[in-house]
């Protein structure tokens, strides 16, 4: 008993087994909340679409906080998967009748073609660093919103049918997935809450797996120092092109979730503005810290629609808390008094 204990609550793995039993924890508690009590439908719609984005947040930080690289084209990978899974849900609509199967079939088909995006646009993009690296990554970011923006895509007893910037499918009985600026319409929602929560307990394991490995050392090496991690042996462009990637991976699956979701989806929403709002997410919560990502994003994407009764007075009152947090997070007493309650609460663990 004291060994296991020493497992899950030690120096190494303290972190990990806090992040797994966080979102359980909060998992059953929205459960509970909901089913035995009557909650707002505001409550309830925010909980995938928070699932999403810690999701997208936690990929993010793969990228910035742990290979050192700044990305503003994160949206980009997002709406890859999103749409992909559009496409895959309703071309199987017909021959998978459980929403189950189809979701999961849906969240992987998105999450590999936002991994072949992710490939072909890590070949030109990780050959530049700092603030080239950024530019060209929201540059790409934009030219994938473009593109998706003028797909016209349907299908019908004929086949598929496709065409680009005009729309000149005639559909005979048939049913459009991709329209244009449209986007998405009549999408089936077969995403719920449960799904969100496996997919960042997914994430989780992924991630701490990756840092944990040879792979993760390997690509933190690269990050601290490029010319000693070279001299090691360590190949430095297979290293973060392996985590730009596993990003785009992550990134394609919260997009595929996150678009069945909703009934109707915008090629409009995946723009500039989300890729910086992840960013702020990721930043708020810590670099390389995960549960600070999960919990900053929960924060941050629930708050502004908790103020929306305030109107014009929301965005500036959200502006405000994210001014004074940042602060509070910088300074070195609030440091050291949280440190103390995590050191007490793991003591206690490791005494058990």
């Amino acid at each position: 008993m004291k060994n296991f204990m020493n497992n899950l609550f030690g120096k190494k793995n303290r972190g990990r087994t806090f992040s797994f039993l966080m979102v359980i924890a909060v998992y059953i508690f929205v459960e509970v909340l909901t089913h035995s009590f009557r909650v707002s439908r505001l409550f309830t719609s925010l909980l995938v679409p928070t699932c999403c984005y810690i999701v997208l947040g936690l990929s993010l930080n793969l990228v910035v906080g742990f290979s050192g690289e700044l990305s503003l084209g994160h949206a980009g990978f997002m709406a890859v998967g999103a749409f992909s899974a559009v496409v895959v849900s309703g071309l199987t609509s017909s021959i998978i009748a459980n929403d189950i199967i189809r979701l999961i079939i849906s969240i992987i088909a998105g999450s590999i073609i936002s991994g072949l995006f992710g490939l072909i646009i890590s070949v030109p993009v990780l050959k530049l660093s700092g603030d080239y690296l950024a530019i060209v990554t929201l540059a790409f970011g934009q030219i994938i919103k473009s593109i998706i923006n003028n797909i016209y895509l349907g299908y019908d007893a004929n086949g598929m049918q496709f065409s680009f910037v005009t729309n000149t499918l005639n559909l005979e009985n048939g049913k459009m997935l991709l329209s244009g600026p449209m986007g998405a319409t009549d999408t089936a929602k077969i995403s719920n809450f449960t799904s969100g929560s496996i997919l960042i307990l997914i994430t989780l394991f992924i991630l701490y797996s990756l840092i944990n490995s040879k792979y993760g050392r390997a690509i933190m090496a690269a990050r601290d120092n490029r010319i000693a991690a070279e001299s090691i042996g360590i190949n430095v462009s297979k290293t973060k092109t392996l985590a730009f990637v596993t990003s785009a991976v992550l990134a394609g699956a919260s997009g595929a979730l996150y678009a069945l979701n909703y009934s109707t989806l915008q090629p409009a929403k995946f723009d500039f503005n989300t890729s910086i709002l992840v960013l702020v997410y990721v930043v708020f919560g810590g670099l390389g810290n995960i549960n600070g990502t999960i919990i900053a994003t929960t924060i941050l994407y629930i708050l502004p629609e908790l103020l929306r009764s305030l109107q014009d007075y929301r965005m500036l009152i959200y502006a405000i808390v994210l001014i004074v947090v940042m602060q509070m997070t910088n300074s070195s007493k609030l440091k050291q008094f949280v440190e103390s309650i995590r050191n007490k609460f793991f003591k206690k663990g490791e005494k058990a």
